[in-house]
């Protein structure tokens, strides 16, 4: 593994950044070396979620059906592009906070490389199995899968003091000026959106 770190901003429940991979995956494709993933969690359910961890749909975050549908439209051309084979288009519904939780249990406390393999395995869960990343059962299964204690992931969602740190992730990237996901960082520039590979190249490589 190279010392280039790609800082991402991203939330599991953000099609664009299960996209934005993607074309991560297609640059690193024709890369010699692979770039390492420094995850940074954010959260896209924060307005909507009520003090027992509930969403509540009635709470107005400035997204109409006509955002939605535009949306779904977008997601569905960038499918196209990348290639991605998408269960779901959005996941209004589904909330990330546990997966984020565990994601971030397993980036403190395992190597890299098994972080990113659980990674990869949420995101795939969502969006091409249509599965409920926020079900603590769905995230041990998952777990396991990836060659993970299910039982720890349990209780990781559980630790109410790494609850606290997480949600502490989220406000520094609020004040970092981080506004929407996907955000990639390089070398103090950054793009946003599932953007296309060859702007990654550009930004990591500066051509």
């Amino acid at each position: 593994m190279t010392d280039d770190r790609l800082t991402i901003y991203s939330d599991y429940v953000c099609p664009f950044c299960y996209l934005g991979r993607k074309s991560l995956d297609s640059y690193q494709a024709g890369r010699e070396e692979p770039i390492e993933i420094d995850w940074h969690p954010f959260d896209l359910r924060a307005q909507k979620r009520g003090p027992d961890g509930e969403i509540d749909e009635s709470v107005d975050d400035g997204k109409d059906e006509a955002y939605f549908a535009q949306a779904k439209q977008n997601v569905q051309r960038l499918a196209e592009r990348y290639d991605a084979d998408m269960a779901l288009d959005l996941s209004r519904d589904v909330d990330s906070l546990n997966a984020q939780i565990a994601s971030y249990h397993v980036k403190q406390e395992y190597p890299y490389e098994r972080w990113l393999a659980f990674d990869i395995a949420i995101l795939e869960a969502l969006w091409e199995d249509g599965r409920d990343i926020g079900d603590p059962d769905v995230l041990a299964g998952i777990a396991v899968d990836a060659e993970l204690d299910g039982d720890e992931i349990r209780a990781a969602i559980e630790d109410e003091e790494l609850a606290g740190t997480v949600s502490e992730q989220f406000e520094a990237a609020y004040q970092r000026g981080v506004t929407g996901v996907p955000t990639f960082v390089y070398d103090d520039h950054s793009a946003r959106g599932a953007v296309p590979p060859e702007q990654l190249e550009r930004l990591i490589e500066g051509v």
